[in-house]
């Protein structure tokens, strides 16, 4: 949110409570226009009576929602003490006891009533008090630690806007952190999953803005030309490029061995042309799992995500630069393939028309998810969309890899419309708008 310009969008002075580390703050401070005061997010303290109102809640959503991916979410095994797991496990009853709208109303008032007793909320209070903001804005409607902020402004009649951040989040996460009043979704789409799964939520409350993680992919002082493009990432202009997406370990355990696979039917003619390979892993991967593909097949060029990144697998600590994100709108608009395990980089790649295969099989004998990847990520409820659309093509096998692969690189344009179909369904609108679509929205709010 805060790279994707919408700071310097909204009317200023602005009041910025961040949770972000001193460097990446002066950082940010840098590339920022607007006049923003940065306060840092109190540290939030969570109690163990909040702990399993929260994880009811979650249960209680999930379990009432009921999607495809919630189902696999929710029979997770539960890590940590043996105090976490007990009251996880607790939480998991009393969710499934709950698990009606009615009843989740109750919880949501419980947990609010019982976190407005912190005394992080009459910290907030003051804060807002004082500077009397005309509206409490959120960029992302999991933070369990923005629901302080959001119980202080309510008490203060300051309306509080979230945004949904992702494409899955209201079909694949638990319940959103807080009641606010007011939600901005990237489409209709999105806008019709949120009054769904959010009964409650009013279809006036509801804002379609886009999303500004692709408003860089609009940006001109961003693009460079084929030639440049390559030459910063060591390729070779001359040979068609294939961008390998990786995901997290979590989601995504057999990355190196399906980047292995690739690799060998290149090496071996099974994929003609001689394409050359890019592999972006996922932001929050260290990457050493892939250290012994690398090591057998050099050429593969190996381009790892400019963000911070202080710790592996953690994604509420991990944040893009400015440059990566130049990096990546460059890898969208010249790669000439995609190939991701049921990831946003499909949007990503789609916005620039780029075709993309979809892996769908396993390496090893038993998944890792205990579900062969087309029964399991291809059926969640948010990538139905990309199958029933035709956005991509979906490697079943080994073969099916190669032959994908094959038919793209030789007609880029094979499965153009549903591309474009897919963008306007997911995105809603104009590429580049969504930073103004926010601040036009906030402003109507505030109003």
């Amino acid at each position: 949110m805060v790279l994707g310009r919408v700071l310097d969008k909204l009317p200023q002075p602005l009041l910025v409570i961040h949770a972000l580390p001193d460097a990446e703050l002066e950082t940010v401070k840098t590339q920022v226009k607007a006049d923003a005061r940065w306060i840092r997010l109190a540290g939030y303290q969570e109690r163990a009576l909040t702990f399993a109102l929260r994880q009811s809640l979650a249960y209680a959503q999930m379990f009432w929602a009921d999607t495809g991916s919630m189902r696999f979410n929710r029979q997770r095994t539960v890590r940590g003490s043996w105090k976490t797991r007990v009251t996880a496990n607790t939480a998991k009853v009393v969710g499934q006891l709950a698990a009606s709208p009615s009843s989740i109303r109750m919880l949501e008032v419980a947990y609010c009533r019982a976190v407005a007793r912190f005394p992080e909320v009459e910290q907030y209070r003051a804060i807002l008090a004082s500077h009397r903001p005309s509206v409490v804005f959120c960029a992302n409607q999991r933070s369990a630690a923005a629901l302080p902020v959001v119980l202080a402004a309510k008490s203060l009649r300051i309306p509080t806007a979230t945004f949904i951040v992702s494409w899955d989040n209201l079909t694949s996460k638990g319940r959103i952190a807080a009641p606010f009043d007011h939600y901005l979704v990237w489409s209709d789409h999105m806008r019709r999953e949120l009054l769904r799964y959010y009964p409650d939520v009013p279809y006036n409350a509801i804002h379609i803005v886009g999303t500004p993680q692709f408003d860089c992919y609009a940006w001109p002082e961003v693009k460079l030309s084929r030639e440049q493009f390559f030459r910063s990432i060591g390729a070779d202009p001359a040979r068609k490029l294939i961008c390998y997406s990786g995901g997290d370990v979590d989601t995504s355990p057999e990355d190196q061995d399906h980047v292995r696979i690739l690799l060998e039917m290149i090496r071996n003619g099974e994929i003609g042309g001689n394409p050359q390979v890019a592999l972006r892993p996922c932001p929050v991967d260290d990457g050493k799992r892939y250290e012994s593909v690398r090591k057998q097949f050099p050429d593969l060029l190996y381009c790892a995500p400019k963000w911070t990144h202080p710790e592996s697998g953690d994604w509420a600590r991990c944040m893009p630069s400015f440059e990566d994100m130049k990096i990546l709108a460059n890898f969208t608009a010249h790669a000439d393939l995609n190939v991701n395990l049921a990831s946003t980089m499909t949007l990503d790649f789609s916005i620039h028309d780029r075709p993309v295969v979809n892996v769908a099989f396993n390496v090893g004998v038993c998944p890792p998810s205990k579900i062969p990847l087309w029964d399991h990520y291809y059926q969640w409820e948010h990538y139905k969309t990309v199958v029933s659309i035709g956005a991509a093509r979906f490697a079943k096998s080994r073969a099916e890899l190669a032959a994908h692969v094959n038919a793209y690189l030789a007609d880029p344009a094979l499965d153009r419309p549903a591309r474009r179909r897919l963008v306007e369904v997911q995105v809603g609108t104009p590429i580049g708008s969504a930073g103004k679509r926010i601040a036009e929205a906030l402003s109507n709010i505030a109003a």
